[in-house]
């Protein structure tokens, strides 16, 4: 089972760090996951990838697409960009959105909420997410409606009151 983490094109530090010490690599296995694959984008926390017989740490900056980083993913955690929620919710994976209180800006927040509400995603700060991988019932998620990028489009302009 493996787990994608990713944070777009922005540095989240943080969470990279977060993820990558040797008590949550501790607790990723024993949740029953054996890989860990982190998208590190421009950020300054670049974790040694490592292979043993039971769980293997691969680490990369950019690809082209993440389609296929999300496609093997049992769980993907992720930043509170909208892009990167969506695509990880339009191919059905469990998700946990984390969100970076250095960047708080309220549009990722009232879209980490909102989805929560309606039973998307679980979401969290790097403080609550050891937590959180521990306690979440993933088989509580609700699908997102596919194919309607247009709705999503909807609700992030009346978030940031591009429409009312």
């Amino acid at each position: 089972k493996c787990v994608f983490v990713t944070v777009g094109t922005t540095s989240f530090d943080d969470l990279i760090a977060c993820v990558s010490a040797p008590d949550s690599l501790q607790k990723t296995e024993s949740l029953g996951y054996n890989r860990l694959i982190l998208q590190i984008g421009r950020g300054t926390v670049v974790p040694e990838p490592f292979s043993t017989e039971s769980f293997t740490l691969d680490v990369y900056r950019y690809k082209d697409s993440l389609e296929e980083d999300i496609w093997k993913a049992d769980l993907v955690i992720s930043h509170a960009g909208a892009g990167s929620c969506l695509e990880a919710l339009e191919k059905g994976k469990p998700l946990v959105v984390v969100i970076n209180g250095k960047l708080m800006n309220s549009h990722q927040l009232e879209l980490a909420k909102q989805l929560h509400k309606e039973g998307h995603f679980f979401y969290c700060t790097c403080s609550t997410l050891p937590g959180l991988l521990q306690s979440m019932d993933l088989s509580t998620l609700k699908c997102y409606p596919p194919g309607q990028p247009e709705k999503f489009s909807a609700f992030l302009d009346k978030v940031v009151g591009l429409q009312k």
